[in-house]
């Protein structure tokens, strides 16, 4: 049995409005906490889960960590290879977090440094995408790949892994509030319609190039008017308890725009001030405060390293 090593993933925030399925962005808050070792068995053995309140399946077929790290042996024909983890959930599951994405994360750059790195960070990206599909059902990337490599993160097409990392301009701030509710990831798709109407797809997508050009040029006009979502946002709302009032909150309070954090129920706003965001924060908690429903809030600005050997 070798020493054991601790990989660290951040929380992510998903769709950023207009980007749904390819756009995505780390925070500063960890979701995920992965500590393994290397031991005589092949395979991979998840030994414990901590800090989930709802049982998580330590199969290593049922599990993105496992999932991701199977799929990486194979590629490596080390499959005699034995890792033993214990995860560390620090978020709760359903939060629209990316908790399941920050799993995979951690869990193919963990098994990468007990191999004595043969991938590179990028070299890992196909594998963490695989666990997050075993997730939810679904191939996106707007989760796990941010939280394995940092920063904001436009994916162009999943399917052959092309993506690209979004620059932002300095003072460019994230205020979330996340309440105590679930919302699961494959339900909140299941809900979504097919076809979508023409007008609808050209306004999302100008919505989604106004705000790549405004991040890129710093122009927080350009972010503040493109940071809507017409196609997505209005079938999940319901989903949220008080979700127009809190949207609605943010913006009287100064955000350049808000939305949800992949399916929720995270609720997110960017702002170009520290303490405006503070301030949009915890008006944003007052709104569940009032409802006599517990949140969270976090405030902070993008996470450009991603996933981290602690």
């Amino acid at each position: 049995m070798s020493s054991g090593i601790k990989i660290k993933a951040p929380a992510t925030i998903s769709n950023l409005a207009c980007g749904f399925d390819v756009l995505g962005a780390a925070i500063h808050l960890t979701a995920d906490e992965i500590v393994g070792h290397l031991v005589d068995k092949p395979g991979v053995h998840i030994k414990q889960i901590y800090g989930v309140k709802k049982a998580l399946s330590t199969d290593p077929s049922k599990n993105t960590a496992g999932v991701a790290i199977r799929s990486m042996l194979r590629f490596l024909r080390a499959e005699k290879v034995g890792i033993e983890l214990e995860i560390y959930k620090k978020l709760p599951i359903g939060t629209g977090l990316g908790s399941s994405a920050s799993s995979a994360a951690a869990a193919v750059m963990l098994a990468n440094e007990l191999l004595k790195r043969p991938l590179s960070k990028q070299e890992l990206v196909p594998f963490a995408v695989l666990g997050e599909l075993s997730a939810d059902g679904a191939l996106h990337g707007d989760n796990v790949i941010p939280s394995l490599l940092g920063g904001i993160i436009f994916i162009r097409d999943i399917r052959s892994l092309s993506y690209k990392r979004v620059y932002h301009p300095p003072g460019l701030y994230i205020s979330i509030v996340f309440p105590e509710v679930s919302v699961l990831t494959r339900e909140a798709r299941a809900i979504l319609k097919p076809e979508v109407p023409m007008k609808k797809v050209i306004r999302q997508t100008g919505n989604l190039g106004g705000l790549i050009l405004g991040l890129q040029n710093g122009d927080f006009d350009m972010i503040s008017h493109s940071l809507q979502d017409v196609m997505i946002e209005p079938q999940r709302a319901h989903l949220i308890p008080c979700f127009h009032e809190v949207q609605e909150t943010a913006h009287l309070a100064g955000a350049l725009g808000c939305s949800i954090s992949g399916s929720g129920p995270t609720i997110f706003a960017f702002s170009n001030e520290l303490q405006k965001a503070e301030e949009i924060a915890q008006k944003m908690q007052e709104v569940y405060t009032r409802n006599k429903i517990d949140s969270r809030i976090h405030v902070g600005t993008v996470n450009e390293e991603g996933s981290i050997l602690c």
